[in-house]
């Protein structure tokens, strides 16, 4: 073999060795761990996300087709619930507004009778 082909081989095989010593190699226990770390990465974004959804509007548990309203001064119950787009089948019977974590139970009425119910920021409706 010719001998500056040699050396060239040797270029190779000794940068293929340096490149693999200096990234290293990474076991599975290495790479389970990255996994994991990403996923929970992607799982704490989330809440993130959703908290500060939940901090700049209301939230709607029910049978409705936009789960978050987004907020503006002076919104009532009923507007958030129409905006919501209420998909029921039957008018919900028990309507529960829990704030700051104090919850208040509301017969459905209330939304076909004349009382406004005033809404808050973060506010979660739920409605059954």
């Amino acid at each position: 073999m010719n001998p500056s082909w040699r050396k060239f081989i040797w270029i190779l095989v000794v940068s293929f060795l340096g490149g693999i010593v200096a990234t290293g190699c990474a076991t599975r226990s290495k790479v389970r761990l990255k996994e994991h770390n990403a996923f929970l990465a992607g799982q704490n974004a989330a809440l993130r996300q959703q908290l500060a959804t939940q901090a700049s509007g209301i939230t709607i548990v029910g049978a409705v087709q936009n789960p978050q309203v987004p907020w503006i001064a002076g919104l009532t119950l009923a507007q958030a619930i129409a905006t919501a787009n209420y998909i029921g089948a039957a008018e919900p019977k028990k309507i529960i507004i829990t704030r700051n974590g104090e919850s208040a139970a509301l017969d459905s009425k209330v939304l076909f009778d004349v009382t406004v119910v005033p809404l808050e920021i973060g506010d979660v409706i739920e409605l059954r």
